[in-house]
């Protein structure tokens, strides 16, 4: 167990965690009070997706492509030197 202090940072109020609680400046939180203990629980990151439902269909002469279009031949590229066969 590990003791620190409230203090003042602007308007609120803060607590400093020691550096062995592994807390990173900018992780999110959840705070919340249990029968007068104060619970701190990280925040599980939800994972950002883009809604692409607005586009479908706004560009014209853009169509889905068939199975056939889906092929294409095998090659080599070269990024920076390196050969890189697709197969």
């Amino acid at each position: 167990m590990a003791r620190t202090k409230v203090f003042k940072s602007g308007n609120s109020n803060a607590v400093r965690f020691p550096a062995s609680f592994a807390v990173e400046p900018g992780m999110v939180v959840e705070v919340r009070e249990e029968q007068g203990r104060w619970i701190v629980e990280q925040v599980a990151e939800t994972r950002k997706t883009i809604d692409l439902t607005g586009v479908w269909g706004s560009i014209p002469g853009l169509k889905p492509l068939t199975p056939d279009e889906r092929e294409f031949e095998p090659r080599e590229l070269d990024w920076g030197g390196k050969l890189l066969k697709r197969d």
